[in-house]
């Protein structure tokens, strides 16, 4: 590895990157005390990993946001000069996905206040387990949950934690699910919050189509090995997803790449 006299400018073999900190500290928006508490647990957690950091997020970004395997990133990487096998890649994004998942949340755009709420299926171990999933009438991903079961308690944990991040809404709409609308009528029972509560699969389109961008994203994959690898993997899917659609907070005026702002995320 080399390094350039300019600062934050270094060489992996034929692979160069370019970190302008002052840049990234402008559209990050996060506080310093928040900043260095991150960048503490992304040490941590990529510890006794031989490689730049700049370069694992090449690779778990590329996992993230394109429909390829871990094999051809490891061979876009040699063709760059790095040397990376796949398996390798596959450990950073499971160490690295939960960070930069923690960090998005903190600097997520607020949502519309009318959800539209659905469940998909995803293939774990050989057996399918449940993504629920809502978006807004824009079609801004509101959250995301990795259930074993699809019932009442899941889809109600589900709601629980969307809440949590981004307050009560005003409407949601579900198709005919007994389990989601059960989920829905206990929250408003127990919390006595209004929530306006509509079934129609024409409404429900919007978070139907919007599966279809994370599916596409899994496909490749041929389902995940286990539960815990899935919900790691799928939290980078979706973080990734979600700066696709403009939804991490940016300084006005300014309109960072989805690379940049996925990078501005460790930094």
């Amino acid at each position: 590895m080399t390094t350039n006299s300019a600062p934050y400018v270094f060489a992996w073999g034929n692979f160069w990157f370019c970190r302008n900190n002052s840049e990234l500290r402008q559209f990050g928006m996060i506080q310093a005390l928040d900043r260095s508490s991150l960048i503490a647990e992304l040490r941590r957690v990529i510890k006794r990993l031989h490689y730049p950091v700049e370069v694992m997020l090449v690779c778990v970004r590329w996992y993230a946001a394109y429909p390829l395997s871990l094999r051809h990133i490891e061979e876009m990487m040699a063709e760059r000069g790095v040397r990376v096998d796949h398996a390798t890649i596959h450990r950073w994004a499971l160490k690295i996905f939960p960070v930069l998942a923690k960090a998005f949340r903190r600097r997520k755009c607020p949502v519309g206040s009318s959800w539209r709420m659905d469940e998909t299926y995803i293939l774990v171990a050989g057996q399918w387990k449940y993504l629920y999933r809502a978006v807004d009438r824009e079609g801004e991903t509101v959250d995301f949950l990795l259930t074993a079961k699809r019932d009442l308690a899941a889809a109600r944990r589900f709601f629980e934690q969307a809440i949590d991040l981004h307050d009560v809404p005003e409407k949601v709409t579900i198709d005919k699910s007994g389990a989601n609308t059960a989920a829905v009528h206990s929250l408003v029972a127990d919390s006595g919050v209004a929530i306006a509560l509509r079934q129609s699969k024409y409404l429900n389109n919007l978070i139907e189509q919007d599966h279809r961008a994370i599916k596409r994203r899994t496909r490749p994959m041929m389902g995940f090995k286990s539960f815990w690898s899935a919900r790691r993997l799928i939290a980078g899917i979706e973080t990734m997803h979600m700066i696709k659609k403009g939804q991490l907070r940016s300084p006005d005026g300014q309109r960072p790449s989805a690379a940049e702002q996925f990078y501005s995320l460790a930094y």
